[in-house]
């Protein structure tokens, strides 16, 4: 993760602290992320599963990656306003359990709406967890150690795409999809745990105000930041979110191989997200350009070589490193499009990512009940292009960052 990102102010409980202490209460913070980002596109690999379970097409079963979506992008600064005087540990516990009851109520749910009010918890869940808990690395250990800190958290969300979803689909196949959501209900009650025992009392500082979030529109950067990752974050789950009908239909890969395949594209996007984080500080624009190329490529070619196995794998390893890649882009965008508002970027960057997840699993959705899963990958692979002119025209205009 860059170092813009990690622009927050340590608290005194960092200096104090054992180091195990200190770096146990940095694993809980990412431990929650992890649970929160596999729970949220834990229906990728069990879209048809449970689709068929309530007999609902798979344009409709896709308002489970709609709805967190858009429920985050509304609580990301509502919840940081409404938590500001409320110490950051009690809000970060209370929102994993939260988390916890959505799962067990997929668990059990007897009808596909019960299903949905659980996204809806979800969406709270994303809105109010990622915007406290992606900075608070700078709270948790000493000033020196706060980049490593935060890379390990935001190392999550991979983490998520290559054991989260793979492992959730492989139980999801062995035992049922309901399943699948019990050991995520019980792993994140683990998780809640681990944050009372290691996580220290974290006073609420000054959050951001909502004058602050709507002077960031004004900006030039942060306008190019927010356009950049809706092109780019509407191709993604416009598409990957619909990629185990297209492995089933287009590719004709049989449902337990379907897992491998799904965790050959978390792999690359662990190496991804690594090689973005390495490059990003340096070379935002080349480094954003690249991702969304790759997607693009991916995205364009998967009708045609996607056909057969050999090149759905090859194509989702370039997708899945590719978009390794994007969340550290587009979060180092809105840092440095305001390194005054270190929060406030935070909230930006959460609120217009997650609405654009939702956005885009909506419009494949839409697209897929109408045409076939290639066309949604073409769809897809056309935004992916508009994403990489606007980043040319951004540099070609010179702008230079704050």
């Amino acid at each position: 993760m860059s170092s813009a990102t990690a622009a927050v102010e340590p608290s005194a409980t960092s200096t104090t602290r054992s180091p195990l202490l200190s770096w146990l209460a940095v694993l809980s913070v990412t431990m929650g992320i992890f649970s929160i980002v596999t729970t949220e596109i834990l229906p990728i690999g069990l879209l048809t599963s449970i689709g068929s379970g309530f007999t609902v097409s798979d344009g409709m079963a896709g308002l489970m990656m709609t709805m967190p979506g858009f429920l985050a992008a509304i609580c990301a600064p509502l919840v940081t306003v409404a938590a500001g005087r409320i110490d950051r540990r009690t809000v970060l516990g209370a929102l994993i359990l939260l988390l916890a009851l959505a799962n067990f109520l997929a668990a059990t749910a007897s009808s596909y709406w019960l299903i949905l009010v659980s996204r809806v918890l979800v969406g709270i869940t994303i809105g109010g967890f990622w915007s406290i808990g992606a900075g608070l690395a700078g709270r948790l250990v000493p000033a020196a150690q706060t980049g490593r800190a935060t890379s390990l958290i935001f190392s999550a969300v991979p983490l998520g795409s290559v054991l989260g979803v793979p492992l959730g689909t492989f139980v999801g196949d062995l035992a049922g999809w309901r399943t699948t959501f019990l050991a995520m209900g019980v792993f994140t009650l683990a998780v809640f745990v681990l944050l009372l025992l290691v996580v220290p009392a974290l006073p609420a500082g000054r959050g951001p105000r909502p004058s602050v979030l709507g002077g960031m529109f004004r900006g030039t950067n942060t306008r190019y930041a927010l356009v950049v990752t809706f092109l780019v974050v509407l191709a993604h789950f416009g598409t990957y979110t619909y990629m185990t009908p297209f492995l089933e239909q287009v590719t004709g890969v049989s449902p337990a191989l379907i897992t491998f395949h799904l965790l050959a594209y978390g792999v690359a996007g662990i190496v991804g997200n690594f090689l973005g984080g390495s490059t990003v500080a340096r070379y935002p624009r080349a480094t954003f350009a690249a991702a969304a190329a790759a997607i693009a490529c991916a995205t364009l070619l998967m009708p045609l070589l996607g056909r057969r196995d050999w090149g759905a794998v090859t194509l989702l390893v370039l997708w899945g490193a590719a978009y390794g890649a994007v969340p550290i882009c587009s979060q180092t965008w809105f840092a440095k499009a305001a390194p005054a508002s270190p929060e406030a970027s935070s909230v930006l960057f959460t609120a217009s990512f997650q609405a654009t997840l939702s956005l885009g699993a909506l419009v494949g959705g839409f697209v897929i009940d109408r045409s076939s899963p290639s066309a949604v990958m073409v769809v897809g692979g056309c935004a992916a292009v508009l994403a990489v002119l606007v980043v040319a025209v951004h540099g070609a205009r010179r702008i230079a960052w704050a």
